[in-house]
């Protein structure tokens, strides 16, 4: 009778064996991104999120550049050209170090960048892409408005055509990642053709992006309003090959799917914490690991991460057959985002009163992702976003 083969070894780090899906190339991009957040971002960004402050942020974004995280997944134009799954690898492991880094990266590559890769005219592609690539310009989008979040189809910006071809834009966006250290920020306005894009030096005269202060989340992180009075751009500055929300959206479900990715990363890190610390801090001559209701949360907490995992791979992978539609992006970003939280939680109240100091994680973590869970849709939104897809009855109206 022939024998069993021998099984692996448990890992508690990976408990499905989920690594078994990857490639060579998707592990040594995941170890490099690692190897960078654990050099750079770890051992300050407790300081920076105290501070309310990300010090030296250009400075991150070129050596992210040098690492290929910068419009990891586009062709061309000095970008990566990575698959998908190593895009959402790279966003996990960012956000396990902090949801403000990843957001960092998102905004330049799946919003400004993908924005001007997919919808950019060639000379626009030619100027912008290659320096954002290599992290020597910052990019940010401007959709969000102070009256207008989750309905951009009635944003006030405007952008008016004059005598000479030239488009002048005013209006003010709101909550908007990298504002304030943007070399270039792209900005959506109704105009008479419908709502357009354009690419805005950040030079330009009459626009300005005061840094928004005072946030209890995200605050290792830099957030801005955008006031363009009066920019004068010249007419080749419209993104041409798109008119309509079709183009904003587009680029919410890219940035989206980072998010399908990133959440898990701030939830394996508040995870490994609270398993960490079950396992050495005694209570009752033992430790707390060994009591019932502990390890309950930690499996508890443990399979809703790996869950989460294996959903942002699956996803990843129809992405990268392009297969991958609008609906199942909103359905990880629910999930995930939401699941994450709740491992945060749980692991605060393992750690007890350490959970809500800095010198752990878990707290920065858990308050970065209520920014998470109602940026880029807020729950409402991708639950009626599904609700319309499983009904086919539109409760947007």
């Amino acid at each position: 009778m022939a024998s069993s083969p021998k099984l692996p070894a448990f890992d508690p780090a990976d408990p499905l064996g989920i690594d078994d899906l990857l490639e060579p190339e998707d592990l040594a991009i995941r170890d490099t991104v690692r190897g960078w957040a654990a050099d750079r971002v770890l051992p300050h960004v407790a300081e920076w999120y105290e501070k309310g402050e990300l010090p030296g942020v250009r400075d991150l974004a070129r050596e992210l550049g040098s690492i290929g995280a910068l419009g990891m997944s586009l062709e061309g134009y000095g970008c990566a050209g990575a698959t998908a799954v190593q895009y959402g690898l790279a966003c996990l492991e960012l956000e396990a170090a902090d949801s403000g880094i990843r957001s960092l990266v998102s905004v330049q590559g799946s919003l400004a960048m993908y924005a001007i890769h997919r919808f950019g005219s060639e000379e626009q592609k030619r100027t912008w892409l290659p320096r954002m690539a290599a992290g020597e310009v910052i990019g940010c989008f401007g959709l969000t408005e102070p009256d207008h979040g989750s309905d951009p189809a009635n944003m006030r910006t405007r952008a008016k055509r004059d005598a000479g071809g030239d488009w002048v834009l005013d209006g003010r966006k709101m909550w908007i990642t990298n504002g304030s250290v943007a070399g270039v920020a792209v900005v959506w306005a109704q105009t008479e053709e419908g709502i357009r894009g354009f690419v805005v030096p950040t030079d330009s005269p009459g626009f300005s992006a005061p840094e928004i202060k005072h946030k209890w989340s995200l605050r290792a992180s830099v957030t801005s309003e955008l006031v363009l009075d009066g920019v004068r751009l010249p007419a080749d500055a419209v993104l041409p090959e798109v008119t309509g929300l079709r183009g904003p959206l587009s680029c919410l479900s890219h940035a989206r799917y980072g998010i399908v990715w990133g959440a898990m990363g701030a939830a394996r890190s508040s995870f490994e914490a609270a398993l960490e610390y079950a396992t050495s801090r005694e209570q009752f001559g033992r430790p707390i690991g060994g009591f019932q209701l502990t390890q309950a949360k930690l499996a508890d907490m443990a399979v809703e991460l790996h869950k989460g995992i294996l959903l942002a791979h699956h996803l990843g992978r129809r992405m990268d057959a392009g297969r991958l539609r609008p609906e199942q992006v909103s359905f990880g970003k629910l999930n995930n985002v939401r699941e994450a939280i709740d491992i945060c939680r749980t692991a605060r109240t393992i750690l007890g009163a350490n959970g809500i100091s800095l010198e752990y994680p878990v707290m920065r973590h858990a308050t970065n992702l209520e920014s998470v869970l109602t940026y880029e849709g807020t729950v409402e939104m991708h639950q009626l976003v599904l609700g319309k897809a499983l009904t086919g009855l539109d409760a947007f109206r």
